[in-house]
């Protein structure tokens, strides 16, 4: 099953969620760090109950803060690779234990990114493996700040780790490449990948060795790997059951936004319909094309208003506007206010 066909159903925050396995995991970075956790948890209101359900999820937005919160506790700006350097395999689901008896490395990981929606729904995109090239890409979440860069350092750093633990090797990596530029810890960051790291990249990735890609994974196992990804496969038809033609165009259009406005040629094509095809089955669910992008617009706009603290500029380039004047007159049609002002109610409905 090819992750590009996957297209999850946008949720109460169409920003995205995370599972608390990925927060357990963040937890147990900060308390090596010395962070309170009991006290971080309490502030983001996770009790017990939450954190050891194993179909919980948090928003996207929530568990940047999360992140933000635990750094600025502990100081160590790095904390997503300490998060990556604690990642076990059981961290990613039954995904990750699927991937863990893999036949080789190589197929030990694209197994891991191949359900990564079974965990995780981001509006920014999926990640994809390029086997020919043995890289491992996760998605633009532009603009970088200090509420995100520690994502990309927890993913490609988990995925590295992971990597570690199915070949036994230490040296898995030839080169990891990072879109936000350089914050002065490159030698860090190359001592930790053990393998030159680019920033300020066109991509967030990390090119795996071609010995390590083929490598014998230590857990093989291969009809333990069969059991696992049938029932992947059936966890990925429960979440896809019931979606309908407009769920999937909502889901394409949000990360294709971003500076630029989608065309229904764009999104007929990704969809495998023509044009008229891809209207005619809209107009059956009573809704249309431009609807369907105002109403993602819509969507999008209020989460990043509540949720973020991302400038509106920024917000206006993401949904794809011409100018930040074309966000504030759309804004106001839809919500009756600004976004400023709308930005200012929400923080003082939490205070």
């Amino acid at each position: 099953m090819d992750p590009a066909n996957l297209y999850p159903l946008p949720g109460r925050n169409s920003l995205g969620d995370i599972s608390v396995l990925y927060v357990c995991a963040l937890l147990r970075a900060a308390e090596a760090e010395g962070v309170n956790v009991q006290d971080l948890t309490h502030r983001f209101q996770l009790n017990e109950q939450t954190l050891t359900s194993p179909a919980a999820r948090i928003s996207i937005p929530r568990f940047m803060r999360l992140g933000h919160a635990a750094i600025e506790s502990c100081g160590n700006a790095a904390l997503g690779l300490r998060m990556g350097a604690l990642s076990r395999p059981v961290d990613a689901g039954i995904a990750g234990l699927a991937g863990e008896c893999a036949s080789t490395a190589g197929a030990a990981i694209q197994t891991l990114i191949r359900y990564s929606l079974l965990t995780s729904r981001n509006s920014r995109g999926t990640p994809k493996t390029e086997p020919e090239k043995k890289r491992l890409q996760f998605y633009s979440i532009r603009p970088y700040n200090s509420f995100n860069c520690f994502v990309v350092d927890s993913v490609l750093g988990a995925w590295t780790q992971f990597l570690r633990t199915v070949s036994g090797q230490w040296d898995v990596l030839e080169k990891v490449t990072i879109e936000y530029p350089s914050t002065g810890m490159d030698e860090l960051f190359e001592a930790w990948f053990r393998c030159p790291v680019q920033f300020g990249a066109a991509a967030n990735s990390v090119t795996v060795r071609q010995d390590i890609w083929n490598q014998e994974s230590m857990q093989a196992q291969p009809a333990m790997h069969e059991k696992l990804v049938l029932l992947c496969d059936s966890e990925m038809r429960e979440i896809q059951r019931g979606w309908t033609t407009g769920d999937r165009v909502k889901s394409l259009l949000t990360p294709l936004f971003r500076g630029e406005t989608p065309s229904l040629e764009t999104i007929a094509s990704k969809l495998g319909a023509t044009p008229w095809t891809l209207q005619r089955q809209l107009s059956t669910e009573n809704t249309s094309f431009r609807k369907l992008m105002d109403d993602t617009r819509k969507q999008l706009a209020r989460d990043y208003i509540r949720e973020t603290e991302t400038s509106l500029s920024e917000i206006a380039w993401l949904l794809g506007f011409s100018n930040p004047a074309a966000m504030h007159k759309a804004y106001r049609r839809w919500f009756g206010l600004s976004p400023g002002e709308h930005r200012k109610q929400f923080r003082e409905m939490i205070k």
